[in-house]
């Protein structure tokens, strides 16, 4: 009997370090974060940490508990063999996903979940460099590799042979198992384990997140991506409504501003564009010189934001308005997008003909399906261009993409609504300029340099533009569909991540050389265009009107865990993870809006 007892406890622990291990090997792989941790916060993390490794531990115990139950009346050699199997799946699974999120989390700045189920496939692994590949491949045979041959070493060979015992001793092994209850759960009170026990640092994101036990907190995603329960104990049901209704509201004379009834609309999304590499943004000098020459043929809005932090959110934030999700994105649920308002739908409704032009695949994140319910009368994507062109990581090239946007242009009817969707300033940051624009081979220098790609085949495109009949009559919107870390790696709930051009060109526009501070965001986009066009209601109630005479001008932005809400006296950054606000600048009689706001969001997205 006490051979199986220590035998349990040799493989509990075993976990235990197991995961420990992995932690220190996520504060290695992420040194220019942790070395600036003292030492007391580092030993924080490990400790706080610990309490996760527990209980994650005790899942992957559990069925040599029972096995070791049913070795009472077995005994035989396949039992040893039996545990050896699950003890392999089970390395080779927690191995994959530890070294997976240590390269994820660089760029999402979130331990990894659910989330990147939605980007499997060829898109999602030409994100990743060859050199990525290579250390991660390393890392992993490292750790599944070492790990096994502790195993194999000091516990493997306890499991045979295992003396017999009384049946009667099965019992009290199934309760010894049992037992396991209380690191997995690791509280006896009402509320189980949640990732918020390892959070003790009320600035730093990369501490709190340094605790978490990264395969308990993928599987705890994976077990609750139905429906998302979010908080609702902020306002009443009948009080959020009213003050959305209240942030949203707008009052006195539109400010019209362009010169024609219903001229055509190109909406331009940028890969990425955070406004820390345009210069009339306060971004760096010499990134975007078509960009900036532009700001003075337009109209500028300095004070945009993203609303959430990856494309798919901020697809659906444009032509929705609909604000990102904390933890999940609604663009994975059809039947959540297909009662979503669309303004490619509604500018159907004026008389527009609508289409989407993008060179990469459609398929990737769900984007068809939300595109195809979005009513758009064509979608132009990577198939539809010649094989010989389809050469990037991604897809095609923004230049040639910028080409065929060109191209359908010039054979459309008007009024057109055409929205383009670039793609090269992503991740591995691919594009196809001798000699480069930036210099230098590390990830910021290679964003720097397709951000600048991105920026010349934009530039020639409104050149080529301004000499067509149709320049005349059509507005175009530039934006992006989210901010970047690079060039500085702010961390991702810092609204500097979220700070993204607005710009407003064309020869439909009235106003030129125009600077407009208002304080707005991605869901605001619809109504503004749809108040240029028609006086008919919009059906985006997050959405408010950029031009309108009296307008309230805040953003809320979302992150993986949390929000942040800005006015032009306020500022709020709440976690949900912390349960608390982990940066408070203005009133607290101000925290109402942000909270009422992200309240009616969860109460709608479940309804959905």
């Amino acid at each position: 009997m006490k051979d199986r007892i220590l035998l349990f406890l040799r493989v509990y622990f075993f976990w235990v370090a197991y995961f420990e291990v992995s932690r220190i090997l996520f504060l290695i792989y992420h040194l220019d974060k942790s070395s600036h941790l003292s030492l007391k916060e580092t030993g924080t993390i490990l400790l706080l940490g610990l309490r996760m490794d527990a209980a994650m531990a005790g899942y992957w115990s559990i069925l040599t508990g029972l096995l070791l139950t049913a070795s009472v009346l077995w005994t035989s050699k396949s039992l040893r063999i039996t545990q050896l199997i699950i003890t392999l799946f089970l390395l080779i699974m927690s191995s994959l996903i530890i070294v997976g999120d240590l390269e994820l989390y660089k760029h999402w700045g979130f331990r990894m979940d659910a989330t990147p189920l939605m980007y499997l496939g060829s898109e999602g692994a030409g994100s990743v460099s060859a050199g990525v590949v290579i250390t991660l491949s390393s890392l992993f045979v490292l750790l599944f590799s070492l790990s096994l041959w502790v195993f194999c070493k000091f516990i493997y060979p306890h499991f045979y042979p295992l003396k017999r015992i009384s049946a009667k001793w099965s019992v009290v092994l199934l309760a010894i198992s049992g037992l396991l209850f209380i690191p997995i759960r690791s509280s006896f009170s009402v509320a189980p384990l949640n990732t918020g026990v390892v959070y003790f640092h009320k600035t730093n994101a990369f501490a709190n997140h340094s605790g978490i036990n990264v395969v308990w907190n993928f599987f705890r995603s994976i077990s609750s991506t139905g429906k998302a329960l979010y908080p609702n104990g902020f306002y009443s049901p009948e009080e959020a409504p009213q003050l959305l209704a209240q942030m949203t509201k707008t009052e006195g004379a539109n400010l019209n501003i362009i010169n024609q009834e219903k001229p055509n609309i190109l909406f331009i999304i940028l890969e990425s564009f955070t406004s820390k590499i345009i210069e009339p943004l306060g971004g760096k000098a010499g990134i975007t010189p078509h960009i900036n020459a532009l700001v003075k043929e337009g109209i500028l809005f300095d004070h945009f934001y993203a609303s959430g932090d990856r494309t798919d959110k901020g697809l659906v934030a444009l032509l929705s308005s609909y604000p990102a999700q904390p933890r999940t994105s609604i663009i994975k649920f059809p039947e959540k997008t297909q009662s979503l308002p669309f303004l490619s739908r509604e500018l159907d409704k004026q008389g527009y003909h609508t289409s989407f032009v993008y060179g990469g695949d459609i398929g990737f994140a769900n984007m068809e399906s939300y595109l195809t319910m979005a009513g758009f009368s064509h979608i132009t994507e990577d198939s539809d261009f010649p094989g010989e062109l389809n050469n990037s990581k991604w897809g095609v090239h923004d230049h040639i993409v910028f080409d065929r946007l060109l191209s359908e242009c010039d054979s459309a009817a008007s009024p057109f609504f055409k929205t383009l969707l670039t793609l090269s300033s992503h991740e591995p940051f691919d594009v196809p300029t001798h000699p480069r624009y930036i210099e230098g081979n590390d990830e910021a220098s290679l964003f720097l340099n397709a951000c600048r790609y991105t920026d010349a085949s934009l530039g020639e495109f409104i050149r080529q533009a301004k000499t067509k009949p149709w320049w005349n009559n059509t507005l175009i919107v530039i934006t992006a569909d989210h901010g970047h870390r690079f060039p500085d790696q702010e961390e991702l709930k810092e609204k500097e991540r979220f700070h993204t051009p607005l710009l407003l060109l064309g020869g439909a526009l009235a106003k030129k050389d125009t600077v407009i501070h208002t304080i707005g965001s991605q869901v605001d986009i619809g109504t503004t265009l749809l108040k240029q066009v028609s006086n008919s209601p919009t059906p985006f109630p997050y959405g408010k009107n950029l031009f309108a005479g009296d307008v309230h001008p805040f953003a809320v932005y979302i992150f993986h865990n949390g929000f942040g809400y800005i006015d032009p006296k306020n500022e709020f950054i709440y976690d949900f993870d912390y349960k608390n606000y982990i940066k408070q600048a203005g009133a607290d009689s101000e925290k109402k809006w942000g909270e009422a706001y992200m309240q009616s969001l969860f109460t709608d997205y479940n309804k959905r």
